[in-house]
């Protein structure tokens, strides 16, 4: 997301920190119901596929096009979506470090 967000539109939360315990919190989320990301956009929660195809719409066009996976009802979209999250590793691999952020990215991450 990082690097598709041109326009430093998005601002990221870990479940554990202060931040994400509070839109836990404010949104009544459990944490444990949520083993993928979530995007709140206006006060409304989207999770899963639903929260990948928001996201999308904020990136370049060619993005803009995956729009039309809306029409596919949301638990098919939300099993594709677990399917790809299960197996995204073993697909584009895993690195053995995290990405350091540089100090402009770390004034994304909320505290």
């Amino acid at each position: 997301m990082l690097r598709h967000d041109k326009k430093g539109v998005f601002r990221f939360a870990s479940l554990q920190s202060e931040a994400g315990k509070q839109l836990l919190a404010t949104h009544n989320l459990q944490s444990q119901e949520l083993n993928s990301f979530f995007l709140v956009e206006n006060g409304k929660v989207y999770k899963k596929s639903a929260a990948a195809l928001r996201v999308m719409n904020y990136f370049a066009w060619y993005w803009k096009e995956l729009q039309l996976l809306r029409i596919v009802p949301y638990f098919l979209r939300d099993a594709i979506y677990d399917y790809i999250a299960a197996n995204r590793y073993k697909w584009f691999g895993k690195r053995r470090e995290c990405m350091v952020p540089t100090p402009e990215l770390q004034k994304r991450f909320l505290q």
